[in-house]
């Protein structure tokens, strides 16, 4: 069974998430939208290569920290988190909580230019 929350419920667990984040990792955010966004789209899945609209519950979409040179006058980097496959993989509120600060985590990440293997060394 899993849970379902309004999108305003959501989005206020997104919020807490990057409020949680360290102070000096919040403020390399300036240019970077968090957006919500109810499934992925069939774009995104191929880009990522997922199998299943289940399987992504972030995203992020731009150029990471670690590879920028002349970085002026460009579009925010977006970072999507995937509302109902988050609940899809949980069971109870305090799963989703828990995964929206995990996706949240993992997508500022990348943002870092952390890869997933790393990721997944450090557990996220």
């Amino acid at each position: 069974m899993s849970i379902s929350l309004t999108r305003t419920a959501f989005r206020r667990l997104v919020i807490q998430a990057l409020d949680a984040l360290p102070p000096h990792i919040g403020v390399l955010l300036d240019n970077v939208d968090v957006v919500i966004q109810g499934w992925p789209t069939k774009e995104q899945l191929h880009q990522t290569e997922s199998a299943s609209p289940y399987d992504l519950l972030g995203l992020y979409e731009g150029v990471p920290q670690t590879e920028r040179s002349d970085y002026n006058l460009v579009l925010p980097d977006k970072i999507t988190l995937f509302q109902r496959p988050i609940e899809a993989l949980c069971h109870n509120f305090d799963e989703v909580v828990h995964e929206v600060q995990v996706t949240v985590t993992h997508e500022v990440a990348h943002h870092f230019g952390i890869d997933d293997a790393r990721l997944e060394t450090l557990g996220l």
